[in-house]
């Protein structure tokens, strides 16, 4: 284990760079952890809320599916940014030759972004079914009719919009992965 006196007899490259990667690895790892476990409350709220409602609601189909498996990415996430944490340490050894070398440095970061790419890709793809099918039960809604109690899933409910806010925390969340990765490539790259 390095002391952090051995951080100063680094060259000053090393120290930017173990730096860079100490910080972003912590603000990605908290960023998208808290918005991970929001958005995996709320989504478990609202599908809870509306199962058993029938299947046109936002909490089912391929949506709430993209919706999931981007979730699950985020996770990935939060774990490869807690990982460039643990990299940040690696690299603060005195010792050049244990360092890891600056191509196994970009290959994490390689990493970091392409999990973080994957899963705003697929949560983008469940907004848009989400959104699309929140579009089709709000235009398909009678204007001035009588409500019944058996139609109601044929309406845009508030716990609809629990699943989009569900989705939009979680693009969130890989938003400030990929800024933390594109830093991490902006700093590895001077």
């Amino acid at each position: 284990m390095s002391s952090k006196s051995d951080s100063y007899t680094l060259p000053p490259a090393v120290r930017r760079v173990v730096s860079a990667f100490r910080i972003a690895g912590w603000v990605g790892f908290w960023g998208q952890l808290v918005l991970a476990i929001i958005s995996s409350l709320v989504l478990l709220f609202a599908v809870s809320s509306l199962t058993g409602r029938g299947a046109n609601n936002a909490g089912t189909g391929a949506g709430f599916f993209f919706a999931i498996c981007g979730l699950i990415l985020l996770y990935a996430g939060a774990y490869w940014s807690f990982r460039y944490t643990r990299l940040s340490r690696q690299l603060r050894t005195s010792n050049a030759q244990a360092r890891p070398k600056r191509g196994d440095a970009i290959q994490a970061v390689r990493i970091g972004l392409s999990i973080n790419l994957v899963g705003m890709l697929l949560t983008l793809l469940g907004a848009q079914a989400i959104v699309g099918l929140l579009l089709a039960k709000s235009l398909s809604q009678p204007q001035g009719a009588i409500y019944s109690a058996e139609r109601t899933t044929q309406f845009v409910q508030s716990l609809d919009i629990f699943v989009v806010q569900a989705n939009t925390n979680t693009v969130l969340a890989h938003f400030v992965g990929l800024a933390a990765s594109l830093w991490l490539v902006r700093c590895l790259s001077r």
